[in-house]
């Protein structure tokens, strides 16, 4: 996931040539039964999760189950799904800045994300703490983390991409192909990156209903999470944090 690069540097008026690590990025194309879906720039790791979490959240697939065989080789991916009828829109590449990429935008047929599931404020700093540990992060300056936590048993996996929503693919993906598969109404997200409308439609299709990040939101991505059912929580640092919706998902200890 990193490489090293030889660079100039530059202090003031001292300059010396180092080796720099510089966090990975590459081309993932994906194909569904024979046909171009979409190509990925992403980080090259768990991208098994990553099919299956980008297929879910873009309603191609409604489950693990409905994806009869994925062959991974290189860089291309190719998967062969029972119901095809989900592809045959047209996809520019998922790149791996801040634009991401949505398929849908329709509002009015956002799922309800039903749970009974709250956060205290402790639990989503301790949530927080554990996706900044990262040493990827720490070395190249790189790649967003996100963590799935449960109150109960803390976090269920934190993965680093170097796009926000290629991590949080992953990590549904990883969700959706455990046994028995995680109950994501129980289970909340926390994200380095900021809450944007397709990072809230995500997390409402895979039902998750809470999301934390010590990043902004957007006023699309709290239309969104107030239709769904999301309670979103942004800039959280230190004892600081802001409810934007669903502020009974949140408890103040």
């Amino acid at each position: 996931m990193i490489k090293e690069y030889s660079c100039l540097k530059l202090d003031g008026s001292d300059a010396w040539e180092e080796s720099c690590p510089v966090v990975e990025e590459v081309p993932l194309s994906i194909f569904i039964n024979g046909r171009h879906f979409a190509t990925a720039m992403t980080s090259p790791q768990m991208i098994k999760e990553f099919v299956f979490g980008h297929l879910f959240a873009e309603r191609i697939i409604a489950g693990p189950q409905e994806v009869e065989s994925l062959e991974i080789e290189g860089n291309v991916a190719r998967a062969i799904i029972a119901n095809p009828m989900g592809v045959i829109v047209p996809r520019r590449p998922i790149v791996s800045g801040c634009g991401g990429i949505a398929s849908f935008l329709d509002e009015s047929r956002l799922p309800e994300i039903r749970s009974n599931l709250t956060v205290s404020r402790m639990q989503a700093q301790q949530a927080m703490a554990a996706i900044s540990l990262s040493e990827t992060h720490i070395a190249t300056g790189g790649v967003h983390s996100v963590g799935l936590f449960t109150k109960e048993d803390g976090p269920i996996t934190i993965i680093e991409d170097i796009g926000r929503h290629n991590a949080l693919d992953k990590a549904i993906g990883f969700a959706l192909l455990q046994s028995p598969k995680q109950d994501l109404s129980r289970a909340f997200l926390a994200c380095t990156g900021r809450v944007s409308s397709d990072m809230a439609l995500k997390c409402s299709m895979a039902g998750i209903p809470v999301v934390v990040s010590r990043g902004a939101t957007t006023s699309l991505a709290i239309s969104i999470a107030e239709r769904a059912g999301l309670c979103i929580i942004g800039f959280l640092r230190g004892k600081r944090l802001s409810v934007y919706t669903c502020r009974e998902r949140f408890v103040i200890d």
